[in-house]
């Protein structure tokens, strides 16, 4: 069984895939995907998430070879459940990676992976993953169902979509959301799963999901893009850091 400190810091995770969705948008070669990981690295992010999805929208693959190629910088590569975006992974082998549902016309990932209706296929991703030395996680809802099939697949991480929550029409719905998320944290932890949590996550909403002691980390991009139009990256960062860090003390 995993164990957790309820005190532990929790861990954060800048997803800096709309650094490129800005240079995409008028085909430059800035802002430069890896000034954005290395600047929010020294603001206090513990790794750079990217999301390679199948049509390139933002990242490219180039942008997966030069993150992958700093050997002190943590990745986490989201991908689609694919032969293909398994091959890339076991090419450039960032330390970790994150399977996640997929669908072209989506604007951004709108729910969590299937894990109990396609079991059969994410066992064996898991497994080639997990051969090669990458840390895999599943990216679900946070339902009993699902987290039970992530254990029989073997999964060693989970991630759970915190979606539903950061778009609760009132606070009465966000507790309930919150409490689901809780649960399912517990839930994934009694089965020795490392639970992370992420989407739609911002500044003002994060805290009381830092201080569910069975999550490890938090991995949030939008909402820090977004705020580093106003602020920078750098602040934006440290600003997240801050807010998860004191929703994390709030269990003392």
């Amino acid at each position: 069984m995993a164990e957790h400190n309820s005190i532990a810091p929790i861990r954060l995770g800048v997803n800096v895939d709309h650094v490129a969705t800005l240079r995409q948008a008028r085909g430059t070669t800035y802002p430069d995907v890896v000034a954005a990981a290395r600047a929010a690295v020294a603001a206090g992010a513990d790794s750079i998430t990217v999301h390679l999805r199948e049509d390139r929208r933002h990242i490219q693959d180039a942008d997966v070879e030069a993150l992958t190629a700093i050997g002190e910088l943590v990745v986490n590569l989201e991908m689609a459940l694919t032969d293909e975006m398994i091959e890339i992974a076991l090419s450039r082998q960032p330390r970790d990676a994150c399977l996640v549902p997929e669908r072209r016309e989506e604007l951004t990932t709108e729910g969590g992976l299937d894990v109990a209706g396609q079991l059969e296929a994410v066992t064996a991703a898991l497994q080639r993953l997990h051969a090669a030395g990458i840390n895999a996680a599943l990216f679900i809802d946070p339902e009993a169902e699902q987290i039970d099939a992530a254990a029989r697949a073997g999964a060693h991480h989970i991630e759970l979509h915190t979606g539903a929550y950061a778009d609760a029409s009132d606070d009465a719905d966000r507790e309930t959301q919150r409490a689901r998320i809780a649960s399912a944290a517990e839930h994934a932890a009694a089965q020795g799963l490392e639970v992370h949590a992420g989407h739609g996550l911002t500044v003002d909403n994060v805290g009381p999901i830092a201080a569910i002691p069975a999550i490890v980390e938090l991995n949030i991009g939008h909402a820090l893009i977004a705020d580093a139009v106003f602020v920078g990256l750098s602040e934006a960062v440290r600003a997240m850091r801050a807010a998860m860090d004191a929703g994390r003390r709030a269990l003392d």
